[in-house]
């Protein structure tokens, strides 16, 4: 698959994840098959400033490539302002979000608000090709709620306004992530423009990747939530095989050495391992257990311990 310039491994790709797809998770997945990878999101007005918060998000690796960064906010002119920064430093593609649902976000005018104002819209995405010729993607929902589903006029002013390639989460705004995804919408968009479409939502195993390509003859998917607690979903949908228990260990503890490698404070791989511990061990036996001893754990080492004991426990049981 191309987007633009950009011809990607594959056409599986990992969504950008809010507070989880940092530098570490972004080798794993990288190295478990997806073709694409993004960062988190990032505000284009932080990055305009070169905040060195900001900024941190969006320093990768080689290991994790392709590498799309994705930025939010709501004047062309800071998108225009951020890109000069961003180039600075090594990246593939840029997405902008107009999909975020978050309360703080679309009260000021971001994220999937911006479908409630589709001259804004064209605007950034006008001012963000004006300054950059590398691929660019755009990042939408259906609509704003069930009476305002515009994810087509989105995606044609996407791609009238130099978008190389248009992903598409067909909930509302109102839905947040709760019900269906309207996987219609999404081969609704396809049949409106020429340039790839990448479907996301709902997509949680190689079947339900399957039917989403059949459903909506999109050109390629992209996987969120679900890969939080399976990475190894992009190695199955292209016909790899389930991890096994040693496997599910072995990547814990190499996540947990990217994390100590990447991290700057003890702090900060500790909540790693909470957060993503309770995904990746979530429903195994004594994982409550586990997930309390960790939330009492003040250094790495204490927490390394407990779950080097519930590894032993279950290769026991097992």
């Amino acid at each position: 698959m191309k987007i633009g310039s950009l011809k990607l491994k594959n056409n599986v790709i990992a969504a950008p994840l809010a507070g989880y797809s940092d530098l570490p998770w972004r080798i794993i997945v990288a190295k478990l098959g997806a073709g694409l990878v993004f960062s988190e999101m990032v505000a284009s007005e932080a990055v305009r400033r070169a905040q060195k918060k900001t900024l941190k998000l969006v320093v990768n690796d080689p290991r994790a490539t392709p590498f799309g960064v994705q930025l939010f906010g709501s004047k062309p002119e800071s998108f225009a302002a951020a890109i000069p920064i961003l180039q600075k430093l090594p990246f593939d593609l840029i997405d902008i979000n107009m999909g975020c649902p978050v309360r703080k976000v679309v009260k000021r005018g971001e994220g999937s608000a911006l479908m409630k104002t589709p001259t804004v819209a064209e605007a950034i995405i006008k001012a963000v090709r004006a300054v950059y010729s590398g691929p660019l993607t755009v990042k939408f929902r259906s609509g704003w709620d069930d009476n305002s589903k515009n994810a087509v006029e989105i995606a044609k002013i996407a791609e009238g306004a130099g978008a190389d390639a248009v992903i598409v989460h067909p909930r509302t705004r109102e839905q947040v992530f709760k019900g269906h995804s309207d996987w219609k919408m999404t081969a609704a968009v396809k049949d409106a423009v020429k340039i790839p479409v990448i479907g996301n939502g709902d997509i949680v195993s190689r079947e339900t990747a399957e039917q989403m390509f059949k459903e909506t003859g999109c050109d390629g998917i992209m996987i969120g939530r679900a890969a939080i607690a399976n990475p190894w979903i992009f190695r199955e949908i292209q016909g790899g095989p389930a991890p096994t228990l040693e496997e599910k260990f072995a990547l814990i503890k190499r996540h947990i050495e990217l994390s100590i490698r990447f991290k700057e404070e003890e702090r900060h791989t500790i909540a790693m391992m909470r957060k993503f511990l309770s995904k990746y061990l979530k429903g195994m036996r004594g994982y409550k257990e586990l997930l309390s001893e960790l939330n009492a754990a003040t250094t790495i080492t204490k927490a390394l311990n407990s779950l080097e004991l519930f590894e032993h426990a279950h290769k026991n049981w097992n």
